[in-house]
């Protein structure tokens, strides 16, 4: 939780998802995200990275619709720094419906 102007704003948790990450392993933490934090930003550079990320939420959907929860995705670009230079992910906000 980070303190701006006397307010408390809470900092979203990130998943970075690699283009070697593992769907499954990835869903898991986006599940357990979920559940403790009722919302969590899924990070991907490039295209492989993007799918690992697409396929990861939609297995964390299933993991969720278990224990009645439907979850969403919205996707948007953000700018991130690797190694000095920045570079254009793809961020997906995964949060409850």
């Amino acid at each position: 939780m980070l303190w701006q102007n006397g307010a408390t704003v809470n900092k979203m948790e990130i998943v970075k998802v690699s283009a070697h990450s593992v769907p499954k392993s990835v869903a898991g933490a986006i599940a357990g995200v979920i559940r403790e934090h009722n919302e969590v930003e899924v990070q991907a550079v490039g295209a492989a990275a993007a799918n690992q990320a697409v396929k990861s939420i939609a297995i964390a959907r299933s993991y969720m619709a278990l224990t009645g929860v439907d979850i969403i995705c919205i996707p948007a670009f953000a700018t991130v720094e690797i190694d000095g230079e920045e570079r254009t992910a793809m961020k997906f906000i995964v949060e409850p419906r």
